[in-house]
């Protein structure tokens, strides 16, 4: 598979008042997470089913 740059989208699960908001590439490899407003914080890097497990696990615990 050969890496292309990363399609980020604002996740469905950061907040409506842009305060705690981040961003997903999931078309790569690994999945990418940075925080909206502070790219300079870096990213963080999962494999795509730890990033399903994570996802499935905060939709079955939210608040």
């Amino acid at each position: 598979m050969t890496e292309t740059s990363p399609n980020w989208h604002k996740s469905t699960y950061s907040g409506n008042d842009n305060d705690a908001c981040i961003e997903v590439a999931d078309n790569l490899p690994r999945v990418r997470v940075r925080d909206t407003k502070d790219h300079s914080r870096g990213e963080v890097t999962t494999t795509p089913a730890a990033w399903a497990a994570f996802t499935a696990f905060a939709r079955d615990h939210a608040l």
